[in-house]
């Protein structure tokens, strides 16, 4: 029995955003392997070279984000995954095999490489395959992903790490080996899944990419009423793009309601590393040691948090179509504004050392877990989800290529400042996260407008025509309805009467 198409649509983006586990995985495992008994005797680092293991790994990414943008649109979207396991595949090999320092800064930078491509094309990759009634919920699996390799590599790090004698190399190596598995059954399958139908259209291949529409919401059927739709509005907005002839690069800096899409995706993968997410993540230890929280709890809270937030993230999928996106990222900063007023009171109001007060520390581990669970559900998801989708099909690539980039500039700034910071002014540094967090909530209260259930091809409509002060804005402002409108001319011509589906109930 054939699966539902939409099912289909689902299982393709699952497999594909196992791209995204490696992400997870990656950032999860490295903590425990600088930290082994083993790596330590082995390569003896000072903290500088420590620090370097670490953050060369989102330097690769940040190229490997901007290669992609070019991959993307000259090998399409699959080789692009491909390329970006492979390269993956050797950055793995080259930390596992370490036999200097100078190996794993090689082998990190190299699967950052591999990472940045994967993080960029894979959301881009889903949005385009997607039904728009269930897009959210798939290119939100990027997210829930990455949660499920960071919750793999916390256990498997402490399987390793209690396992293997601290004399053993296998301590840190297995750890580090075990990544490559994902990234070669990654590359060695994404060819025989579905190219992206706008690509094949964008390239010349519009009867492959008929199929192609046709296999992925009709089980084959290429004179189904929707995929006829589909893939007429898909060539008629291809054949504009073709006839206006700019380049991608160029008219996102020209053309104001290309201009306008990209600023907004930079600003939300900006506004995410913001949120102060990235601070809690890569130095949590030093923080729940502010609160005079050290030793072997800190593995077993950040283990809770990793539960709570991959929970967090599959109820994302579950409702953020139904929900929409601008609501659910101004109430998720909101949320994390909250969370940081209580930590950081905590924080000034309990010193370390000052006084021996459990209350005071549980109240936030609690308040760091219901971070964690704001994050996941909300902002971490949609910061994938809203800039594959806004984007035309000449500009997607370059368009998400420059918020990916921008996503792991500001990582990797955050990642930084924040032990300089921390040790400087301490739980000072948490204001930062209250008004940007504020900040956020209000930006995207003004300037976001909901993107759910809509057509990628009706997008540019809808940024053409909302007043740039979305509050303001009337649903007749920016409500396009051609898809309906074409699936109903085509039912009428096949003899289907002129009932009228919407979008969400198609398929």
């Amino acid at each position: 029995m054939a699966l539902p198409p939409k099912w289909y649509q689902f299982l393709v983006g699952v497999f594909a955003s196992l791209g995204s586990l490696l992400f997870g995985y990656d950032l999860g495992v490295i903590a425990q392997v600088i930290a082994s008994k083993a790596f330590l005797a082995k390569f003896k680092p000072n903290d500088d070279e420590t620090g370097a293991v670490v953050s060369v790994f989102t330097g690769g990414a940040f190229f490997g984000a901007c290669a992609a943008g070019f991959l993307a649109d000259k090998l399409g979207r699959r080789k692009t995954i491909l390329a970006g396991g492979l390269v993956f595949c050797l950055g793995g090999a080259l930390q596992t095999g370490a036999q200097a320092l100078s190996y794993l800064y090689a082998g990190r930078s190299i699967a950052g490489l591999g990472v940045g491509i994967l993080c960029m094309v894979i959301p881009l990759y889903q949005a385009e395959l997607a039904h728009p009634s269930i897009r959210g919920r798939i290119t939100a699996l990027q997210q829930f992903m990455l949660g499920v390799g960071a919750l793999a590599a916390a256990w498997i790090s402490y399987g390793c790490d209690v396992g293997f004698a601290p004399t053993n190399d296998g301590q840190w190596r297995t750890s580090l080996g075990i990544q490559i598995i994902p990234a070669v059954i990654l590359a060695a399958l994404i060819m025989i899944f579905p190219e992206s139908p706008r690509w094949l259209i964008d390239h010349g291949h519009s009867e492959l990419g008929l199929q192609t529409l046709a296999r992925l919401h009709a089980h084959g059927n290429i004179d189904d009423p929707w995929v006829r739709a589909e893939f007429s509005q898909v060539q008629d907005a291809i054949t504009y793009e073709h006839e206006h002839g700019a380049s991608s690069f160029t008219e996102l800096f020209t053309d104001r309601s290309s201009f306008r899409r990209l600023f907004l995706a930079c600003a939300i993968q900006a506004s995410i590393q913001m949120t102060g997410v990235s601070a809690i993540q890569y130095y949590s230890v030093t923080i729940y040691g502010l609160m005079g929280i050290e030793g072997d709890k800190t593995l077993q809270y950040q283990a809770i948090s990793s539960v709570l937030a991959l929970i967090a993230q599959f109820m994302c999928i579950l409702f953020i179509d139904h929900i929409g996106r601008r609501w659910t990222l101004i109430g998720g900063n909101l949320v994390n504004m909250l969370t940081f007023i209580i930590a950081t009171i905590l924080l000034a109001k309990y010193p370390p050392g000052a006084n021996d007060n459990k209350a005071a520390a549980w109240g936030f581990i609690i308040t760091t877990w219901a971070y964690n669970v704001s994050f996941s559900a909300a902002c971490g998801p949609l910061s994938w989800i809203i800039p594959a989708e806004i984007f035309d099909t000449k500009t997607r690539s370059k368009g998400v290529m420059l918020a990916t980039m921008t996503s792991f500039a500001f990582n990797t700034m955050i990642g930084q400042v924040t032990p300089i910071a921390m040790t400087a002014v301490g739980w000072k540094f948490y204001i930062l996260f209250v008004i940007c967090n504020l900040t956020n909530a209000l930006f995207f209260w003004a300037i976001l407008p909901e993107t759910a259930k809509r057509p990628l091809e009706e997008m540019k409509y809808l940024f053409t025509n909302a007043p740039m002060f979305v509050p303001s804005m009337k649903k007749s402002d920016y409500q396009s309805h051609d898809l309906e409108h074409r699936v109903a001319e085509v039912e009428a011509k096949q003899g289907y009467g002129a009932h009228v589906e919407t979008v969400e109930n198609r398929v």
